[in-house]
C-alpha cells in the first residue's frame, strides 16, 4: 500500500507507475540472461573437468551445442529488454511531452525563470537513461549475490573474495554520490545560467551590432562561461579520479582472482576449470557494481532532471479538459487588484476596481510607468502575480480553459510577437486556416491591400519573429490576430505606435467596427485623439486609477481639475485630453 503511495506523490511517478508491466517484464529478462550469464561457467568447469578428462569428442559436442543453445536464448532475452526499454522510453515522452510543454510554457509565462527547452531536455535526459546501460546495472546488481553464493561453492576463499571486492566497488559507489553530486550540479547550473545569458542577449543582436555592444556582451558572457567551466572541471575531475580508482579495482581483483584460483590449484582445492570460471565469475558479479560507478555521473544528472521536472508538473498541474462554459458576453470586472513583480518592494497596480459592460470601449490613459501595460496583461490572465479578482462575465479569469477562453479573446501587446510561418498563419493564430476569416481581419486592420501587393500574397513568410516586415507592418498583421474571429474581448495596448495616418485611420475603424459588433474594446494609448471613440476613459497614475468613468464625466472632471489650483504633479498627464 505504501508503495502505491508513493508511485501517486506526483504526475512524473504516477504516470512512471503505469509501465509496471514494462519493467516487471523487463526484470524478468534480465533474470533469464543473469541466469544464463553462468553458462559460460559452467562450460568452462565441463571442458576442463570432463572432456579434458575423459578426451571425449561427443561430450565435448555435446556440452558446445547446449551452451550455443543457452547463449541464444541469452541474447535474446537481452535484445528483448533492450527493445522493451526503448519502447518504453518512448511511450513514456509521448505520455509525458504534451503535458510538459503546457507546464513548461506556463512556466515561463509566469516568469518564474524555467527555460521550455530545459524542461524538454529534462524529459530527453529521464528516457536515455531508462534506455542505457546504466538501467541494465540496477536490473543486473540483485544478481551480484547469486554469483557471490556460485563462488562460495567453488571455494569460500573465493566467495570472501568476492564479497571484499564488492563492498570496495559499493564503498566507491557511496563515495562518488556523497563527493560528485554537488559538483556536478553546481556545474549544470552555472552552464545553463550561461547560456541563457548569451542566447537572451542574441534576441538582439542588430541593437547589439549597431552600436558596437558585442564586445561587452562578449566579456560579460565570457566571465559566466569560465566560471561555468571551473565548475564543470572540478566535477569532471572527481569523476575522472573516481573512474580511474574503479579501474584499478577491477584489473587488481582480476589478478588476484586469478592468483588467488592457481594457489587453490597448487593446493589441490580446486581443479583448473574451476579456478578459469571462479575468474570469469568474479568478473561477471562485479561488474554490475562497477556498471553502476561507471553510470553514476548519468545517474545523478538524470535524479536532478526528474527532481526538476517532477517540481515543474507539480506547480503546473493539467487543466480540467472537461471544464466547459458557454462563449463569453465580454463584460470585464476587476475587483482590488494588486499586480506585483519580483524585486519590486512597491506593487505596480494597487487596488485596482474595474467595471466594463460588454460592448463599450474602454480608453486607457496614462503617463510612462504608470502601469498600463501590466493591467493589459492583468486584464487577459497573462501577469504572473496578481491578487483581487479578475472576472469576465462574473467568473475569474483562471477558472476558464485557456484554449477555450483564447479565440474569445483578442490582445496586441505593445511589444509585436510574430511567429515564423505565412501571413495568413499568423492571422489565423496558426490554427487552420479559415481564408474568410483571414481576408476579414486584415481588412479590418487595413491590411488586405497591402498583403495582395507582396510576392505570393497571405502565403508570404515572414521570416523569424516576422524580421521581413516593418514595425508597422508588423502592428497591423498583431492587430489582424487580435480581432481575428470577431473575439469578445479585444485588449490593444498602444496599437498605433508604430502606425502612420491611413494606418492610424484604419485602426480606429476597426475599433468602431468590432463596438458596432457588440464587442468590448479595452485601447491603452497616449494620443489623446483615441479619447473620441471611448465609452469609457480610465487614467492611471502610479499604478492607481486616478479617473476613471464614463467619457463625459470623466472630460468635465479633469477640465474641473485643470482649472482647480493644485501642485503640478496632481494633475494627470491626460489633462489635455480634448473633449
Amino acid at each position: 500500500m505504501k508503495t502505491i503511495d508513493f508511485f501517486k506523490r506526483s504526475d512524473l511517478t504516477r504516470t512512471l507507475w503505469l509501465f509496471r508491466r514494462e519493467f516487471v517484464a523487463v526484470g524478468i529478462f534480465s533474470m533469464v540472461a543473469n541466469l544464463l550469464m553462468l553458462s559460460p561457467t559452467i562450460y568452462m568447469l565441463q571442458v576442463y573437468d570432463r572432456v579434458l578428462a575423459s578426451q571425449s569428442e561427443l561430450t565435448l559436442l555435446a556440452v558446445s551445442l547446449l551452451t550455443l543453445l543457452l547463449f541464444g536464448v541469452m541474447a535474446f532475452a537481452e535484445w528483448m529488454r533492450s527493445r522493451l526499454l526503448v519502447s518504453t522510453g518512448v511511450r513514456l515522452d509521448e505520455q509525458l511531452c504534451t503535458q510538459v510543454f503546457n507546464a513548461s510554457f506556463e512556466a515561463h509565462l509566469s516568469q518564474s525563470g524555467t527555460n521550455p527547452s530545459r524542461a524538454f531536455g529534462d524529459l530527453i535526459q529521464i528516457r536515455q537513461f531508462l534506455t542505457g546501460n546504466g538501467i541494465f546495472a540496477f536490473f543486473d546488481a540483485p544478481w551480484t549475490p547469486i554469483y557471490m553464493a556460485v563462488l562460495f561453492m567453488l571455494h569460500p576463499w573465493l566467495g570472501v573474495m568476492g564479497v571484499v571486492f564488492a563492498l570496495i566497488q559499493a564503498a566507491l559507489a557511496w563515495f562518488g554520490h556523497r563527493h560528485t553530486l554537488a559538483p556536478s550540479e553546481d556545474a549544470a547550473k552555472a552552464n545553463a545560467e550561461a547560456g541563457a545569458f548569451l542566447q537572451g542577449k542574441l534576441r538582439n543582436s542588430e541593437v547589439l551590432e549597431s552600436m558596437g555592444m558585442v564586445r561587452n556582451l562578449q566579456l560579460r558572457w565570457a566571465e559566466k562561461h569560465q566560471a561555468a567551466l571551473a565548475q564543470s572541471g572540478v566535477a569532471q575531475h572527481l569523476t575522472h579520479r573516481i573512474t580511474a580508482i574503479s579501474k584499478f579495482i577491477r584489473y587488481t581483483q582480476q589478478s588476484l582472482a586469478l592468483g588467488a584460483g592457481a594457489l587453490l590449484v597448487i593446493d589441490g582445492q580446486l581443479s583448473a576449470g574451476g579456478m578459469i570460471a571462479a575468474n570469469v565469475l568474479m568478473t561477471r558479479a562485479l561488474a554490475p557494481i562497477d556498471m553502476i560507478v561507471g553510470s553514476w555521473r548519468q545517474f545523478i544528472g538524470m535524479r536532478a532532471a526528474f527532481a526538476r521536472l517532477e517540481t515543474l508538473l507539480a506547480d503546473h498541474p493539467p487543466r480540467d479538459p472537461a471544464l466547459k462554459r458557454v462563449s463569453p458576453k465580454g463584460e470585464l470586472t476587476l475587483r482590488d487588484v494588486v499586480a506585483i513583480a519580483p524585486g519590486r518592494d512597491k506593487p505596480i497596480l494597487q487596488n485596482v476596481n474595474l467595471a466594463v459592460p460588454s460592448g463599450s470601449v474602454l480608453v486607457i490613459l496614462g503617463p510612462s510607468g504608470s502601469g498600463k501595460s501590466t493591467l493589459a496583461r492583468v486584464l487577459v490572465g497573462i501577469w504572473p502575480d496578481v491578487s483581487g479578482e479578475v472576472l469576465i462575465d462574473g467568473l475569474p479569469i483562471q477558472g476558464w480553459n485557456r484554449m477555450e477562453l483564447g479565440p474569445h479573446l483578442g490582445y496586441l501587446p505593445q511589444d509585436i510577437e510574430l511567429f515564423e510561418g505565412s501571413i495568413a498563419d499568423n492571422i489565423a493564430r496558426f490554427g487552420e486556416v479559415d481564408p474568410e476569416r483571414v481576408i476579414e481581419a486584415a481588412q479590418s486592420a487595413g491590411l488586405h491591400e497591402m498583403i495582395l501587393r507582396f510576392p505570393k500574397g497571405y502565403d508570404t513568410s515572414i521570416g523569424e519573429a516576422g524580421s521581413l516586415l516593418s514595425g508597422g507592418q508588423r502592428q497591423r498583421i498583431g492587430l489582424a490576430r487580435a480581432v481575428y474571429g470577431d473575439p469578445a474581448l479585444i485588449v490593444l495596448d498602444e496599437p498605433n505606435a508604430n502606425l502612420d495616418e491611413a494606418g492610424e485611420s484604419a485602426l480606429f475603424a476597426a475599433v468602431k467596427s468590432l463596438k458596432s459588433k457588440g464587442k468590448t474594446v479595452l485601447l491603452i494609448t497616449h494620443r489623446p485623439s483615441a479619447v473620441a471613440m471611448a465609452d469609457r476613459i480610465l487614467i492611471l497614475r502610479d499604478g492607481q486609477v486616478q479617473v476613471e468613468g464614463p467619457r463625459d464625466e470623466v472630460i468635465a472632471t479633469l477640465q474641473k481639475l485643470q482649472n482647480t489650483p493644485a501642485p503640478a504633479a496632481t494633475l494627470p498627464d491626460a489633462a489635455a485630453v480634448p473633449a
